[in-house]
C-alpha cells in the first residue's frame, strides 16, 4: 500500500512509534479537539520526535514503552483519537490539495470540500457494507496534480466550481494510474455515479479484490498503461 499506517507500531529497535491521521496535513485546534494543544504539550515533555507523512499525516517516533499511556492520556485530554479506527476506509485514504484557498491554479475546491463529499459518501458506503473498506480517494481543484489525484482508486480533478472530472481505477499499492471515467460532473452526479458503483462492488467483488481493481475487471474504464 502507499497509505500510512495509524496507531501504535513498533521498530526492530524496539522503539514505539504513533501514526496520526490529519485532514489534509493541517495541525489545527476546533470545536472537536485541539492538536496544536496536545502537540505542545507532548514537544515541551520532549518523549517523542514528530514527523509529517507523504500522505499528510503525522507519527511520533522514537517512543518508549513508558511513554505511551502519557501520550495517549494527552491527547486523549485534549479531544484526539490516538488512531483512526473510529474513521470509514474512505475519509482514511484521502488526500486532497490545498486549491482555491491558497493557490491561483485551483479551477473547483479540493481541501475545503473533500470532508465535506466524503461525508455524504459515507452513508452510501454504510448502505452497501463498505464503510470500513480501504479505498483511496484523492481530490485536486486542476490538473497539477499536487493531491496526486490520478493515483486515486476515486480520483476527482477540479474542471470549474463545483464540477470535476471523475477517474477510477488506480491500483491500491500505487503502480498503476486511474482513467478518466466521467466528465465535467458535479456532487449530484458524482454522489450517484459513485453510489451504484459502491453497490456493484459490494455485490460482485472477488474475494481481497480492491475497488481500483474491480473497476477495471467490470469495464468501468480500462487499466492505463
Amino acid at each position: 500500500t502507499t497509505g500510512d499506517q495509524f496507531g501504535w507500531g513498533q521498530t526492530a529497535n524496539g522503539a514505539w512509534h504513533l501514526g496520526l491521521r490529519l485532514e489534509y496535513g493541517r495541525i489545527l485546534d476546533n470545536e472537536t479537539h485541539r492538536l496544536k494543544f496536545a502537540l505542545v504539550e507532548l514537544a515541551q515533555l520532549n518523549i517523542c520526535n514528530f514527523r509529517m507523512t507523504g500522505n499528510q499525516n503525522l507519527r511520533l517516533l522514537d517512543v518508549k514503552a513508558q511513554d505511551k499511556a502519557t501520550i495517549e492520556a494527552i491527547l486523549a485530554e485534549h479531544g484526539y483519537a490516538a488512531d483512526a479506527s473510529h474513521l470509514s476506509g474512505l475519509r482514511r485514504n484521502s488526500i486532497a490539495c490545498v486549491s482555491t484557498n491558497t493557490c491561483p491554479l485551483g479551477m473547483a475546491e479540493a481541501e475545503r470540500y473533500l470532508p465535506t463529499l466524503i461525508t455524504k459518501l459515507e452513508p452510501l458506503l454504510q448502505q452497501h457494507g463498505l464503510y470500513d473498506e480501504a479505498i483511496k480517494i484523492r481530490m485536486t481543484g486542476c490538473p497539477h496534480g499536487c493531491g496526486r489525484s490520478v493515483l486515486g482508486e476515486i480520483g476527482l480533478i477540479g474542471k470549474s466550481p463545483g464540477r470535476y472530472n471523475l477517474y477510477l481505477g488506480a491500483s491500491f499499492n500505487g503502480n498503476r494510474l486511474n482513467t478518466l471515467y466521467r466528465e465535467n460532473v458535479d456532487e449530484t452526479a458524482i454522489l450517484t455515479t459513485l453510489d451504484a458503483i459502491f453497490a456493484d462492488f459490494a455485490a460482485n467483488r472477488r474475494q481481497g479484490e480492491h475497488f481500483g481493481d474491480f473497476t477495471i475487471r467490470q469495464g468501468y474504464v480500462t487499466a492505463a498503461p
